[in-house]
């Protein structure tokens, strides 16, 4: 038989060390931490286009964490019989698939890859735009021997345009500071739409061309991210148009500005009513 005291010695010898002070272990507060942060995320229930968002955002153990708590509620759903949806909720289920499953139409836009932003010393010169130039060839050549319309996107300026005194003397029309950069230029086959300000949409034939070459998606692609192409996108979203913006093919100012703008848009969709009717005339269009 073991003494009382033996006992004690045996439990203590065994107990888990408390500071003291009398709080907890730092492990264990820091494991209650990562548990209410991945459980408040779990829980939020929120549209998946800003959970992506939010999470990237955290450390990666709470994303690894969130991943296995969400692997295991599924599996846990699994025990229970399944419930047979109202027949609402099936039809919008099967409206979603059956989008999901349509081929989109696709269009490559390349925005302002002018000779004024990507020449050193040019009027309005991106360095960042010259780092891009061999992904956005191959993106270029494999949309043109799949069929996919490439359309290039220019910013001109008449010589007095009143825009210039706010920005500088830049791709101004028959100075061939507007022209393609040449490494990029335009084949026959090829687009070519010009624009007077940031969004490709504003003041140009833009949305017309893509009605006639019936696109209702478009990888964008260029220069300037936070300007030109953040607006170019938010104007796509709106009049129904889904957009992608390859990171590889995108160049901004700066690094930071970039990830600011990609980060907003991602957090945006086709306007739905928008998005309804142009899918709804291009299927009258078969």
């Amino acid at each position: 038989m073991h003494s009382c005291t033996d006992a004690g010695e045996a439990q203590q010898e065994h107990a888990t060390p408390t500071p003291a002070d009398g709080t907890m272990s730092e492990d264990k507060n820091d494991h209650d931490e990562l548990m209410a942060e991945v459980s408040s995320l779990l829980f939020a229930a929120r549209h998946p286009r800003i959970e992506g968002l939010v999470l990237e955002m955290q450390p990666p153990p709470v994303v690894d964490a969130f991943y296995s708590a969400r692997e295991t509620a599924a599996a846990l759903g699994l025990v229970f019989p399944p419930e047979a949806p109202s027949p609402g909720l099936r039809d919008r289920l099967m409206a979603t698939l059956g989008a999901k499953q349509r081929k989109p139409r696709l269009a490559l836009v390349v925005l302002d890859m002018l000779v004024d932003h990507l020449a050193p010393g040019g009027a309005l010169e991106v360095p960042r735009a010259r780092l891009i130039v061999p992904a956005l060839q191959k993106r270029i050549a494999t949309a043109r021997q799949d069929g996919i319309p490439v359309i290039y996107v220019v910013d001109e300026h008449e010589a007095d345009d009143p825009d210039l005194a706010m920005w500088g003397t830049h791709n101004v029309e028959g100075t061939g500071g507007s022209d393609v950069w040449p490494e990029l230029a335009p084949i026959e086959g090829d687009h070519v739409v010009k624009k007077p300000t940031y969004s490709a949409f504003f003041e140009s034939r833009l949305e017309g061309l893509l009605d006639e070459l019936a696109v209702d998606s478009l990888i964008l692609t260029g220069c300037l991210t936070e300007i030109g192409i953040k607006a170019t996108a938010t104007d796509a979203y709106q009049k129904g148009f889904a957009v992608e913006i390859p990171p590889d093919a995108q160049a901004g100012a700066a690094e930071p500005l970039e990830l600011g703008a990609l980060g907003a848009l991602r957090m945006m969709a086709p306007y739905g009513p928008a998005r309804r009717k142009r899918l709804a005339r291009l299927l009258e269009q078969r």
